[in-house]
């Protein structure tokens, strides 16, 4: 599978390092653009390259936003229409500034972008726990103890290939429900955020979700 990554800090180069290992082919971005980004591709290999944002957007079959919420209309909007957004990003009004719609709760981060990027299908994941734990927790399938990973989303089909990504990774995914509902339940603030809990301590945790 081809993925563009807009955002290469600690979360974002996390998963292109997976992916990469996974054996997909990996397009990596950030605003400062390609010539920065050369520690990261020694890092990854062959299998990944260095491009500015809207290449990287036009290169994924799938796409992770991984930037600071702050600027996520940043995000370039060409060639996003039809295809899978990770949205991996949590607001931090500290860093960010306020936004008063996220301030008094009427609606979340996730669908700001998705309004943004209004032809692509965004899902919330990899946003509730830390890049270094991501980096290191994932386990094979089979294993007897696997994190999980709850993920949010409105299109269905987009989110069956994000569920399959995370379990790719080494976690174990927990469909937390849409964005508008599904969203507010894994962003900061909420009794699952890093709590790196296993799928079913994570269901009991999510309100609303069902139990296997």
């Amino acid at each position: 599978m081809r993925i563009g990554v807009i955002g290469a800090g600690r979360v974002g180069g996390t998963l292109a390092r997976h992916f990469t290992a996974a054996e997909h082919e990996v397009a990596v971005s950030n605003s400062r653009g390609p010539r920065t980004l050369r520690w990261l591709m020694a890092d990854l290999g062959s299998r990944a390259q260095a491009t500015t944002p809207e290449e990287a957007a036009e290169f994924g079959e799938v796409l992770v936003v991984s930037v600071p919420f702050g600027r996520y209309a940043q995000v370039p909007t060409a060639g996003t229409a039809g295809k899978p957004v990770i949205d991996t990003t949590n607001y931090v009004p500290e860093r960010d500034g306020h936004f008063p719609q996220l301030d008094n709760g009427s609606t979340t981060s996730s669908e700001m972008l998705q309004a943004h990027l209004s032809g692509a299908h965004v899902v919330k994941a990899f946003n509730a726990m830390r890049w270094d734990h991501i980096r290191d927790y994932g386990r094979p399938g089979g294993a007897m103890t696997r994190y999980g990973i709850p993920v949010s989303g409105d299109d269905s089909a987009a989110k069956l290939v994000v569920l399959d990504l995370v379990d790719e990774l080494g976690f174990e995914p927990v469909d937390a429900g849409d964005l508008a509902h599904g969203g507010r339940k894994h962003q900061p603030g909420t009794p699952v955020f890093t709590a790196d809990l296993t799928a079913n301590e994570l269901r009991a945790r999510l309100p609303g979700v069902d139990k296997p």
